[in-house]
């Protein structure tokens, strides 16, 4: 189970875990994506899916298999919602969450906090998401080091909204290099989705791999 992470809202968390389930999807597994920001739900109407049953219904003690919904915007993958949950989801909710027989990736909340928390330690690992602003390489940096402090590896960032091949040089990178390596860059483009996009496509595509490299 691999925990998306980022410090600051609107990094591209979302973008990131359907991207990557997306790319994952193309090796013949079919991915999971559990909606684990259950305050500012999004996820569901990203992949177009029903809002519920989700994460909650699986607390109540509903069988993960039975609370996936197969995405109409992504075929090849399934999302677990939020559904009627409010908090964050416990440990043990996202660990059956995690034996639902292929990859499953998590959507954080954002920042360092406990919501984040428990998604991190439930998680097998955990990549970190950040655009180039250096407050949000800031903050990403604070929820790597949160997320070594739960035991929980931490295999790279990705940095997102790159409007070059490369993010512009700033001591906030050298500090979240200083905690992970920088698996890979995602472009910036414009339409309101973004992984319709051939670059950005490629860019999770890559990263798929590289990930696949460290043993995700």
């Amino acid at each position: 189970m691999l925990a998306i992470v980022g410090g600051k809202g609107g990094c591209g968390k979302t973008t990131t875990a359907l991207g990557l389930a997306r790319a994952l999807s193309s090796t013949g597994t079919r991915p999971v994506v559990v909606d684990a920001d259950c305050s500012m739900p999004n996820l569901h109407t990203r992949a177009d899916t029903e809002r519920r049953p989700g994460i909650g219904a699986v607390a109540d003690g509903v069988r993960p298999e039975r609370v996936c919904h197969r995405s109409r915007a992504y075929p090849g993958l399934d999302v677990v919602p939020a559904g009627s949950a409010t908090g964050a989801p416990d440990e043990t909710t996202l660990r059956r969450l995690g034996h639902t027989g292929g990859p499953v990736v998590v959507d954080c909340p954002a920042g360092a906090t406990k919501t984040v928390a428990e998604p991190l330690a439930a998680a097998d690992s955990a990549l970190v998401v950040s655009t180039a602003e250096r407050a949000s390489l800031a903050d990403a940096t604070k929820t790597a080091r949160m997320a070594r402090a739960l035991d929980t590896p931490v295999l790279g960032a990705v940095v997102t909204r790159v409007r070059c091949p490369e993010p512009p040089e700033s001591p906030e990178l050298a500090d979240l290099r200083h905690q992970c390596p920088v698996l890979g860059t995602v472009p910036e483009v414009e339409g309101p989705d973004v992984l319709a996009s051939r670059a950005v496509r490629g860019a999770y595509g890559n990263l798929a791999e590289r990930l696949d490299e460290r043993n995700i």
